[in-house]
């Protein structure tokens, strides 16, 4: 068997085992980069046949058919669709169902579930985080792995939490609805597709704050990124005063920030109270 058959063969395998469509992706990426330029059909091809036409009619031998025009198919642009699906949203419902019909982003394709929100709509505070990672793709909801148990003791010490009604609640989103593969950071053109829907979800919601967690959040609602020189700086998206913070996922890993945090939660606290 020729080495590329055998080559794809192996694809085919692992294809049949029901990968996820990343890893179909990155094998078909493997086998160009070896140089494959065709597949194996089952079937032989004549490629002559193929380089004849068949002679149209009233075109005999050595006459020349007229040239046909080919229209350039529309260019999409998946960013201007966006905004008009988003816009067209009325409520959370449709903004959801609109998010789950978008067919531009590639993420939707390897992930389990949409993740679109928890908590109470309609909340004094708004948190924003950055995408869902294994836990919340499995789940479908954002923050419930380790971050997000971290998040509800972070929110309990200054009496917030996603259940209580009233004015204690806070509604969480986040960036991106489904989960990059390998959890590596969201590219500047799914940022981009994904910003319209998160923009009308602000509106729908109409909380009094925001809080913008991680760099991915302010990347998208601040365009700045740098948490550490952001965190704790009120900033303005969309006339509503917004605070950046350190994600939890972050805390996890740099457990020496909780102190700014536990500064930044304070500061949220004050605001909230103020506004009262």
């Amino acid at each position: 068997m020729p080495a590329f058959a055998c080559a794809f063969a192996g694809v085919q395998s692992r294809m049949d085992s029901q990968i996820d469509w990343h890893a179909a992706r990155a094998a078909l990426e493997w086998q160009m980069e070896m140089g494959v330029t065709e597949t194996i059909s089952d079937i032989p091809i004549n490629r002559f046949e193929q380089m004849q036409p068949p002679p149209k009619a009233g075109v005999g031998p050595g006459v020349a058919a007229p040239a046909v025009p080919v229209q350039p198919a529309p260019a999409t642009d998946p960013v201007a669709e966006a905004e008009v699906a988003a816009e067209a949203c009325s409520d959370l419902a449709a903004l959801k169902a609109a998010l789950a019909a978008y067919p531009h982003c590639e993420l939707r394709k390897g992930a389990r579930n949409l993740v679109f929100s928890d908590g109470v709509p309609g909340a004094r505070v708004m948190i924003v985080g950055e995408a869902p990672g294994r836990d919340e793709d499995r789940i479908g909801k954002p923050f419930v792995g380790r971050a997000g148990q971290l998040l509800d003791k972070m929110l309990a010490a200054i009496d917030l939490g996603r259940d209580p009604d009233g004015r204690n609640a806070v509604y969480i989103t986040n960036v991106l609805p489904w989960r990059p593969p390998q959890n590596r950071d969201p590219k500047p053109d799914e940022i981009a597709m994904m910003l319209p829907f998160l923009k009308r979800h602000i509106a729908l919601t109409k909380p009094d704050v925001l809080v913008v967690m991680g760099n991915v959040s302010c990347q998208a609602l601040l365009g700045k990124r740098g948490i550490t020189r952001l965190r704790g700086q009120w900033a303005e998206v969309d006339g509503l005063p917004a605070i950046p913070m350190f994600h939890p996922a972050y805390l996890l890993r740099n457990p020496a920030a909780k102190r700014e945090a536990w500064a930044d939660l304070l500061d949220l606290q004050a605001r909230l109270t103020k506004k009262d």
